[in-house]
Parts: structure tokens; C-alpha cells; sequence
């Protein structure tokens, strides 16, 4: 079962790489913040690249100027993580955050299992957004769809 809007997230540790590999528990990404969390299956895949992740880069300032943070996470490394972001120039101050085992995709409900395609456990594509760790919005994808976790369907939800 997934999580549903009104929910607190839940307790899990995510990592990013700032001076070497460093943990960040979701209290302390969201504990009295307004955060736009969005989660791709695969960094450096055709639509997480091209459409997903660049789509937030764009619209990165219009978040910032709401008071907004914004975090991306993918069931990948840190070290893939930073590169990725890297790779598309991600502004400093938008979290690249690793779910390297996939355990706050489960925790959410919202794990997606690609052993069809050779890919493993990941996450199913969604976005949310929460204060103080609580879900206001919660946008998941369908399967191979990419529409209602985009950057612009976030800011509309989010009003």
C-alpha cells in the first residue's frame, strides 16, 4: 500500500555526496521545510534525462521563489547520483538524493520492480510534495507514462 496525501513520510536514510558519501535521514530533508520530492526509476535513463530531471532544472527558481526545496531520488548510488546531476547541471541547493537499496521506494509503497528489464528494484516515477513531513500532494505515474510528476504538473498542484 502506498503512501496517501496527509501522511507523514516515513523515517528512512537516503545518502548524497558532499565531501564523501554523507547520510541524510528524511527528517532532517523535511522537518519544518516545504519540499517537492520527485523519484525516477534510473539516473541517466532516456526519459529521467530528457525530460524528468531537466524539466526541475528549468524550473528550479520558480519552487525556490515559493520557499520550496526540491530533491530528486533514484534508486541508484550516490556517486551516480552526484555524476548525474553533474551531467545535467544541476543548481547547488537541488538534492540529488541515493535510495541505493530501494528501501525508501518500499517504504513508500511506491517500489517498481524491473527484473524484466534487467534493471532490478527501483521506483515507480511520482513526485510529491510535503510540509513539515506530511504529503500534500502526491502525483504517481502510471506505467511509461510521464505527465502528472512533471516540474509544471507539480507547481500547478501545489497552486
Amino acid at each position: 500500500m502506498s503512501i496517501k496525501v496527509g501522511e507523514r513520510i516515513p523515517r528512512a536514510t537516503l545518502n548524497t555526496l558532499e565531501d564523501g558519501v554523507q547520510s541524510v535521514t528524511t527528517d532532517e530533508l523535511f522537518k519544518g521545510r516545504k519540499v517537492v520530492l520527485f523519484s525516477v526509476p534510473g539516473a541517466f535513463t532516456p526519459t529521467c534525462s530528457a525530460k524528468h530531471l531537466p524539466g526541475y532544472v528549468e524550473r528550479y527558481e520558480d519552487f525556490r521563489k515559493r520557499g520550496i526545496e526540491v530533491a530528486c531520488v533514484a534508486v541508484n548510488d550516490a556517486f551516480v547520483m552526484a555524476a548525474w546531476g553533474k551531467a545535467q547541471g544541476v543548481p547547488e541547493g537541488l538534492h540529488m538524493l541515493a535510495d541505493g537499496n530501494g528501501a525508501f521506494a518500499k517504504s513508500l509503497g511506491l517500489e517498481l520492480d524491473a527484473t524484466g528489464f534487467g534493471m532490478g528494484l527501483r521506483s515507480q516515477r511520482f513526485a510529491l510534495y510535503a510540509e513539515d513531513g506530511v504529503v500534500k500532494v502526491l502525483q504517481v505515474e502510471a506505467p511509461g507514462e510521464f505527465r502528472v510528476s512533471s516540474a509544471e504538473a507539480m507547481l500547478a498542484a501545489i497552486g
